[in-house]
């Protein structure tokens, strides 16, 4: 691949966000020609891997748009891809799980037959990937070692040599190559915790819901999975998540059990275990000429509420749309003033978002006594009143703030 090489974009980074924001340019009004580059991607006439670990709770805002993207018809294809949850329960520790203490989130209140669908990562990707390529896209297996920046191009050097583009789009993950290589800051923050993720039967059916239970140590959540089985996400302090893992199969299934106050009833093991350090990660800023950040590569925030993804999705959808606009009023796309409207757009809305989810793990995972109670009381008062409710439950569902054109209500 030489620099004459001919694109108008290249996205750095095809997971989830960025496969599904490289089908939404090809089917956008604008219609770039797409170059995506990627570390290793799947082979996409092979199956699935049936192990994955990493499990996303999609709202219907992200539905509608991997519907845009032309990558929900995918995952409906395959019949294990997705689960949809119809409920979602909270409760905080010393309560009864179904009792006054807790809170749950119907989508029958809401007119609505789910609050959303469990999807896995490689199942995510691989329907993102498929839509793009497609839709006209081009995938190559590459690393981007630089990114050399003129006024009117942005030439990246790579392992399978040097294109040059108008506009390069990282959406290439917490460690983000074009985060670095563009010269962004980034604000960091440890929590020195671990989430344990791992794949579990039960003894009781999982009733189509999202388990969640604030510990006063951290947070067990159990997501539903189209086989029966619930995905695990149980955050800890690291030294105690560190002998979980280490710990045999029989001692860990028994402290994940009492974890969960037998909610579903004995949990097992039904695969291995995995974990991933807990951060709080902020660019103070997600553009600069010919350049923007998405997902991970912007943001991350602590899983608790399970938006990594959903806001990786909403940002691919918002800066497409201002691609669009920009592109009928004739404006170049990698133009400063284009793309710090994107960056105006979803910056406040993730920060927002990724306040509430630290103030969540401070006060209410880590809380102790005071907040504890404060938490009991006020689950019992809103899961008293379906008017308090609702916009809990639309939240859940991803339809409230300020939301890009095609996630919006149809």
């Amino acid at each position: 691949m030489s620099a004459e090489t001919s694109f108008d974009i290249a996205i750095v980074g095809g997971g989830p966000v960025g496969a599904v924001l490289g089908a939404l340019l090809r089917r956008s009004v604008y219609s770039p020609r797409v170059l995506l580059l990627e570390r290793e991607l799947p082979d996409l006439a092979m199956p699935a891997n049936t192990t994955d670990l990493r499990f996303f709770a999609l709202s219907r805002a992200s539905e509608r748009i991997l519907k845009a993207a032309g990558a929900w018809e995918p995952l409906l294809q395959t019949p294990s891809a997705l689960c949809a949850y119809e409920r979602m329960h909270v409760w905080p520790r010393d309560t009864d799980p179904r009792g006054e203490g807790s809170l749950t989130f119907d989508a029958a209140e809401l007119g609505e037959p789910d609050l959303g669908r469990i999807a896995s990562n490689e199942a995510l990707q691989r329907a993102g990937l498929t839509a793009f390529i497609g839709a006209g896209g081009e995938a190559r297996a590459a690393l981007v070692h630089d990114l050399h920046f003129t006024d009117c191009s942005v030439e990246l050097s790579t392992s399978i040599g040097t294109v040059s583009i108008k506009l390069v789009i990282g959406a290439d993950g917490g460690r983000s190559v074009v985060r670095r290589a563009a010269g962004f800051d980034v604000e960091a923050q440890e929590y020195g915790q671990l989430a344990i993720i791992a794949n579990l039967a039960s003894e009781r059916s999982h009733e189509s819901t999202a388990w969640q239970r604030f510990l006063g140590e951290g947070t067990l959540a159990l997501l539903p999975l189209a086989n029966g089985q619930s995905s695990l996400v149980w955050s800890l302090p690291r030294d105690r998540a560190e002998a979980l893992l280490a710990a045999e199969a029989m001692t860990f299934n028994a402290g994940l059990t009492a974890a969960s106050m037998g909610v579903l009833g004995n949990l097992s093991l039904a695969s291995e275990r995995r974990s991933f350090p807990l951060r709080r990660v902020s660019a103070p800023h997600y553009v600069r000429e010919r350049c923007a950040l998405v997902g991970d590569a912007a943001h991350i925030v602590h899983p608790l509420a399970g938006q990594g993804v959903n806001l990786g999705l909403l940002d691919a959808a918002a800066l497409v749309q201002q691609l669009d606009e920009a592109s009928r009023e004739r404006e170049d796309p990698g133009a400063l003033r284009v793309l710090r409207r994107y960056e105006r757009w979803r910056k406040s809305d993730n920060e927002v978002m990724s306040l509430a989810m630290d103030l969540f793990n401070r006060f209410l995972a880590f809380g102790g006594d005071g907040p504890e109670r404060w938490l009991r009381r006020g689950l019992g008062f809103v899961g008293r009143s379906a008017v308090l409710r609702r916009p809990f439950a639309e939240r859940a569902l991803g339809l409230a703030g300020d939301l890009p054109d095609i996630a919006r209500r149809g």
